[in-house]
């Protein structure tokens, strides 16, 4: 078992940033392939970014991209998602996910541990 724990949401006006962690524990970190996923009012849950487990590779949706980084630290158990030039349809419930398998990581079925998740609102 994985256990994920995120932090880092909040109320940010547009343009601003916010970087979002992700801890996890109860499994070797660099095992894992880690992924930020996110879910808007009345939609459905769509992939941010994902990292593979040894960190060295990273991929991103195109509406994220250019703005948003993902990071991991193996020394520390911790995904970062850093977020710059947030817009007003960046708002969503931020869900940290990790995985072992060969998946593509921008695919949620390639997630085995999910977190509770953690509010992004972007307003002015």
């Amino acid at each position: 078992q994985v256990q994920l724990v995120e932090s880092g949401g909040g109320l940010v006006q547009p343009g601003g940033s916010l970087r979002l962690s992700c801890a996890a524990s109860g499994r070797t970190f660099s095992s894992l392939n880690m992924g930020w996923f996110r879910q808007a009012p009345g939609k459905e849950r769509e992939f941010a970014a994902g990292i593979t487990r040894s960190g060295g590779w990273q991929y991103y949706a195109d509406s994220v991209k250019g703005r948003f980084t993902i990071s991991k630290d193996n020394t520390k158990n911790t995904v970062y998602l850093q977020m710059n030039s947030l817009k007003p349809e960046d708002t969503a419930v931020y869900y940290c996910a990790a995985g072992s398998g060969t998946g593509s990581l921008t695919r949620g079925s390639s997630y085995d541990y999910w977190g509770q998740g953690t509010q992004v609102t972007v307003s002015s």
